[in-house]
């Protein structure tokens, strides 16, 4: 059994020699070792993963003939949960790693797949690779990997469970994936380094994507040599942030003791207390309300005042919006309902990005601004402003220059400039054919949601008898919305056309009492509107995940099909609950993409036009 070999904390990238570079991810660092009847994935102190994570096992052992060739062998990665394609969510690979009842574990797997990132390989056919340079070990393992048919970049989007990790010469290339992408850091490697077993070795060298925090110490713990931290959440009450106590040097960890015991107005156990008036910045990795992970110490910052410490500038800087926008007004109310702020708005947008923006990429974008949220009035945007930095791109269409909400910087711009809702085609710019098909189910309102769900229940069924994978959102309003991503450059409006409305109107023939496709309100007569007309060129939907204004800020939000049953409440899907979503059960729309290319669509248009069929 291998002990893995470890990378050295640094601060800034690697400047003499020839460095790769990869996204780090955060879970449990593994060794597979793979025998001819047996694997076992080994932790940091020894221990066999496997049987804390089924779903895992379950996967190695169908792969086995697969794999034969190269076995005996061992491969070095990380068991993580991802939440997105660059981001691994390592509180909840914890929840994972602290069941004991396989009852437990077991429906655990069956709710949030983990999966084996592997980035290095060490062993193949009995031969060891420890002492051959990492870039020959890296190009044999893509070799093996990609002969398996297996992920070449880590993905939520397939049910494969090894995954390869790749690498990049261009620091600055991976810099941005990892901003963007609020991943953990980035491993920089020679080249030529060979596999050091065992060592925390300056070959390898991780930088980590810290954030930084102004803060104030409040009090200092005598029994574990921690400092307390708080901001200013208004004028009067202070927020707690936990303590530190890595990244001090001696001088001046004594330094700070000193003056918060002798400057300190109470003691509670073996805690002192003291008002604020010590500012200093730290860094850390995340925040997930209660606690900083991985605080460590930067700098005292004698220019500060605990004032000019709040929870709002920290909420900005915690966000790691682009640096290329100056938010404006965060303390602004949008919605008094759920009490949301505009910081509170453009963190959701933030974090929501890595599974927005892949609908919005290459779609000619209209937005809905509304400056005073629910208070003032809003109005439709198309064009792209004179204002507008030049990173904003737009594609002329029609009288209008239309924004093409690209990238995470344009993204944050229009939510800096209130734009709330965002609608899209069902095609791309450089594309005449459909990218997908979206029914629209319309009930008379939100009191008759089950409509909806009544509806999408039936279609789902249909989708399973073609074969078809279909996905499902609640629209933010009062309806739901079901999706059917087709291959790209290959359908026509006509042909997709074909599938909508048989899918409308067999709905309408199976219970005309509950559904219809009269476009008129008036003479809907309080049914279902099943609407397959807005499907069509030059129309819109709402985007996933995109907030909605007139619904109080609730989100359109992808659904899992198990959660289509009679407890779906469509007023839960607020911001703060689509947050809690994206953390707890990942991301529904997860596989969309990868599906595009896996629909038998054309098989279904046979069948439909099949006269035997609509007899």
């Amino acid at each position: 059994m291998l002990k893995p070999m470890l990378p050295t904390l640094v601060f800034d990238p690697p400047t003499q020699g020839k460095w790769l570079y990869e996204i780090k991810y955060d879970g449990f660092r593994g060794i597979l070792e793979w025998k001819e009847n047996e694997c076992f994935i080994w932790s940091r102190n020894g221990k066999n993963l496997l049987p804390q994570f089924p779903e895992l096992e379950e996967y190695l052992k169908a792969l086995q003939e697969q794999f034969h060739p190269w076995l005996p062998l061992k491969m070095d990665g990380e068991l993580v949960i991802l939440e997105n394609d660059y981001k691994a969510n390592f509180s909840q690979i914890q929840i994972r790693g602290r069941l004991k009842a396989k009852s437990k574990i077991k429906e655990a797997a069956l709710q949030r797949s983990c999966r084996f990132l592997v980035f290095d390989l060490l062993e193949v056919a009995g031969q060891s690779n420890t002492k051959i340079p990492y870039v020959s070990r890296k190009e044999q393992l893509f070799s093996m990997l990609k002969q398996l048919d297996l992920p070449l970049s880590p993905t939520c989007g397939t049910e494969k469970l090894i995954q390869f990790i790749p690498n990049a010469e261009d620091f600055h290339l991976v810099t941005k994936k990892m901003y963007d992408y609020n991943s953990e850091g980035i491993v920089a490697k020679q080249d030529a380094g060979t596999w050091e077993e065992g060592k925390r070795s300056r070959q390898w060298v991780k930088i980590k994507n810290w954030k930084t925090l102004s803060c104030f110490i409040t009090g200092y713990d005598e029994e574990n040599q921690y400092f307390y931290i708080a901001v200013y959440k208004d004028e009067q009450r202070i927020m707690p942030l936990g303590g530190f106590v890595n990244g001090l040097d001696t001088e001046t960890k004594d330094a700070l003791r000193k003056i918060v015991i002798n400057n300190s107005h109470s003691k509670k156990g073996s805690i002192f207390r003291m008002e604020p008036a010590i500012c200093i910045d730290l860094y850390y990795l995340e925040w997930k309300g209660e606690q900083l992970r991985e605080p460590f110490f930067n700098q005292l910052r004698l220019d500060l005042t605990p004032d000019q410490c709040s929870f709002n500038y920290f909420l900005i800087k915690d966000a790691a919006f682009p640096q290329e926008i100056d938010i404006s007004h965060p303390e602004k109310q949008l919605w008094a309902g759920h009490n949301v702020t505009k910081v509170d708005y453009l963190r959701y947008l933030r974090k929501i990005a890595p599974y927005l923006l892949p609908f919005l990429e290459n779609r000619l974008l209209t937005v809905i601004r509304a400056p005073h949220g629910e208070f003032g009035d809003y109005f439709y945007q198309k064009n792209k402003p004179d204002s507008a930095p030049d990173f904003v791109k737009s594609i002329p269409y029609d009288d209008n220059h239309m924004i093409v909400c690209d990238t995470l910087e344009t993204l944050i711009w229009l939510g800096n400039q209130l734009a709330i809702e965002y609608h899209i085609p069902f095609q791309t710019v450089d594309d005449d054919y459909v990218s997908e098909i979206v029914i629209d189910l319309d009930p008379p309102s939100q009191e008759h949601f089950q409509m909806a769900v009544e509806a999408a229940a039936i279609i789902k069924k249909i989708l399973d008898s073609f074969s078809l994978t279909g996905f499902v959102k609640f629209s933010g309003n009062k309806g739901m919305q079901v999706y059917i991503p087709l291959p790209d450059s290959r359908y026509t409006w006509e042909e997709t056309r074909i599938f909508t409305e048989f899918l409308a109107k067999f709905l309408v023939s199976y219970n005309p009492a509950l559904f219809t496709i009269e476009r008129l309100k008036k003479n809907r007569h309080g049914r279902l509107y099943v609407d397959f007309i807005q499907h069509a060129e030059g129309k819109t939907i709402i985007a996933p995940y995109s907030v909605r204004l007139p619904s109080k800020g609730l989100v359109a939000a992808p659904l899992y099909w198990h959660e289509i049953n009679e407890q779906l409440n469509p007023k839960k899907f607020t911001i703060a609950e689509v947050n809690k979503r994206i953390e707890t059960i990942g991301n529904p729309f997860a596989a969309f993409f990868y599906t595009k290319k896996q629909q038998p669509f054309a098989q279904v248009l046979k069948t439909i036009q099949n006269d035997s069929f609509n007899s």
